[in-house]
């Protein structure tokens, strides 16, 4: 299989998948976090995405592994 994007990856897949986890979890948390944990951990959760596609857009290896 030919890489052709970081939609490609499926650690990037799954990596969404989580941000996705991530939001409807910290839906049910209390009203007090929403600016405090909540908003940390959802930030948290897309940056794992973020990073995959950013280091997967360098043009080396070196790089990508830096991202990763």
């Amino acid at each position: 299989m030919t890489i052709r994007t970081h939609k490609d990856l499926e650690v990037w897949k799954e990596a969404v998948k989580l941000s996705v986890i991530c939001y409807d979890t910290t839906k049910g948390f209390p009203r007090e976090e929403q600016f405090g944990l909540v908003s940390q951990m959802r930030r948290a959760a897309i940056s794992i995405a973020g990073n995959i596609a950013e280091g997967a857009a360098r043009a080396g290896n070196k790089e990508f592994i830096q991202f990763l």
